[in-house]
């Protein structure tokens, strides 16, 4: 059987591998000049492969329609892709948060395992190549739909099975222009509404970001919270960053794809009722942060209310707090009053500021929204429209939360695309 992959991302790799794996004669088309640019960037160049944790919490922090890939996980896991890098001599670690990374820290040498294997079973791959259209072959009369072949920039190419693994349309410089989502809605297919998802957040208190810009804080809890009906719409403990427009860093960035999610979100930011709450001192309840406050200003009882929190804050963040506490930044210590402190331990509780917006999409690490996954079969990845066509990877509906969940997304679509 002749099949042709369409984009050399890590889902459009697996899937030719695969398909390759099962005697067919497999085309894999990138339009780029190399494949699996994005992946090259994923994990800040070192590539999150995937996470240790159980399947099922694989779904379960997969926000975007998680139980669609019960099947796919099913048939391939992440004990299978560290496997398949082992059996190209490639070896992992695991870190924190349970994140797999190769043993090198070098997405290059995760790329170079795909390649690797492409090469080794002959897969041909046909670079700089866009494809224009997916050729059907229609029987009005008994209304079913085919594919037959792709015509590219250049040439007519027959096949007996497509499988279209373009991506979204995140980080467009890297390939992901959102070209897939035009071939399958030619063919019939509905494409859910494209979003950004895992991407940061700009806020509307511009002197928080130019105050705090470059501020990095580990171990704190945040909320998102929906202030009109008084609801926490997320939760998370983690890293965050502080930007020139707002915040950054991996619980933000979940937070976004849950938040892309949510009903009105546009509306409920543009109304400023989305709240980002942050927990500066998660470890310590409201009581044992008073007593380590009280030790403090024991210790600095002469010194100005703002020169005693070196202990307790990171100096970029103190003016800040300071300022937002309304206490007297240059009253003595000794002369705060129990309420000025009971005020203090509160801000460092929940230090409030309102969500303005997500950032662009071609800053978000991947796509909400895609193909609607009601038109595909979650055991084969068929379209469930046209038959001899297959999806993988990010151009479908599904999206998850940072720490290698998505790249175990595309790499186990692309095995069950390819396998059949």
């Amino acid at each position: 059987m002749k099949v042709i992959v369409i984009g050399g991302g890590p889902a459009g790799m697996m899937a030719a591998i695969a398909a390759s794996q099962n005697g067919n004669q497999v085309i894999l088309i990138e339009k780029m000049q190399s494949l699996g640019r994005k992946l090259l960037i994923t994990g800040k160049g070192r590539c999150n492969i995937t996470s240790s944790l159980s399947m099922e919490e694989f779904i379960k922090n997969t926000p975007g329609n998680g139980m669609f890939l019960y099947s796919c996980y099913q048939r391939y896991n992440n004990q299978d892709i560290i496997k398949f890098l082992d059996e190209q001599g490639l070896k992992v670690k695991e870190e924190r948060g349970n994140r797999i990374f190769p043993i090198t820290d070098k997405s290059q040498d995760v790329l170079r395992c795909f390649t690797k294997k492409l090469k080794e079973l002959d897969v041909e791959i046909k670079y700089n190549t866009k494809v224009e259209e997916i050729i059907l072959n229609e029987d009005k009369e008994l209304n079913i739909k085919e594919v037959v072949g792709v015509r590219t920039t250049t040439e007519v190419l027959k096949a007996d099975k497509i499988i279209l693994a373009t991506g979204g349309k995140s980080y467009p410089l890297t390939g992901s222009t959102g070209d897939g989502y035009k071939l399958a809605q030619k063919l019939g297919h509905t494409i859910t509404k494209i979003k950004p998802s895992l991407v940061p957040l700009e806020i509307y208190e511009k002197d928080i970001c130019k105050n705090l810009q470059g501020l990095s804080l580990r171990n704190v809890n945040i909320k998102m919270i929906d202030n009109e009906n008084k609801k926490i719409i997320y939760e998370d403990f983690g890293e965050m960053i502080f930007t020139h427009f707002g915040v950054s860093g991996p619980i933000i960035l979940s937070s976004s794809a849950h938040l892309v999610r949510y009903k009105n979100i546009e509306e409920k930011m543009q109304n400023k009722n989305i709240i980002l709450s942050i927990d500066f001192k998660p470890a310590l309840s409201e009581k044992k942060l008073d007593e380590r406050i009280l030790r403090d200003f024991k210790e600095f009882k002469n010194k100005q209310f703002k020169n005693c929190l070196d202990k307790l804050l990171p100096q970029k963040l103190i003016p800040s707090v300071v300022e937002i506490s309304n206490i007297n930044p240059n009253k003595k210590v000794n002369e705060i009053t129990k309420e000025e402190r009971s005020r203090l331990v509160k801000l460092l509780k929940s230090f409030k500021t309102e969500i303005k917006q997500f950032r662009p999409i071609d800053e978000a690490i991947i796509t909400s929204g895609g193909i609607k996954i009601k038109e595909i079969n979650p055991k084969t990845m068929e379209s469930k429209i046209v038959r001899n066509l297959y999806f993988a990877g990010e151009i479908i509906d599904v999206d998850s939360y940072t720490g290698g969940f998505n790249l175990q997304i595309a790499y186990s679509t692309g095995f069950v695309a390819g396998s059949l």
